[in-house]
């Protein structure tokens, strides 16, 4: 599946995905990825918390896991609160890991990582913010 754009495509994974891997969350409400993580779960998501600075702690009332390989249950988007520079990394253990939308929130997107994981066959989402396309898009 190519990088997602249209509005169909974005609903269509927000329609059919269930649990969201957060990577990069923060215990500070006023960053994105804790206030956008509030509205995901206000939308119906299973999240599971990415940041080995907050490993073994609750944020929002879920356990925060110190990488995305420590998660047992199967991911449907890996949504992504780094800089572009450590996406690699990221998409190195999504890869391993397995998944089905990679998720670029706006001010992380890596274009060497969004090709090779398009090339790779995963959906793409850049530049879009999930809690903004989830409030506008999902039923």
């Amino acid at each position: 599946m190519p990088i997602l754009e249209t509005d169909e495509e974005i609903k269509k994974v927000l329609d059919e995905s269930k649990n969201v891997a957060v990577i990069g969350i923060s215990k500070d409400p006023s960053r994105p990825s804790y206030f956008v993580s509030e509205v995901l779960k206000r939308c119906g998501y299973k999240l599971f918390f990415v940041n080995p600075k907050y490993a073994g702690e609750e944020i929002l009332g879920e356990k925060v896991y110190k990488s995305l390989l420590d998660i047992e249950e199967n991911i449907d988007v890996v949504d992504v609160f780094r800089r572009p520079a450590d996406v690699k990394f990221t998409a190195e253990d999504a890869v391993k890991k397995g998944f089905k939308t990679f998720w670029f929130q706006p001010g992380t997107y890596n274009e060497e990582v969004a090709k090779e994981l398009d090339k790779k066959g995963y959906n793409v989402v850049v530049n879009k913010c999930m809690k903004v396309e989830c409030a506008r898009l999902k039923d």
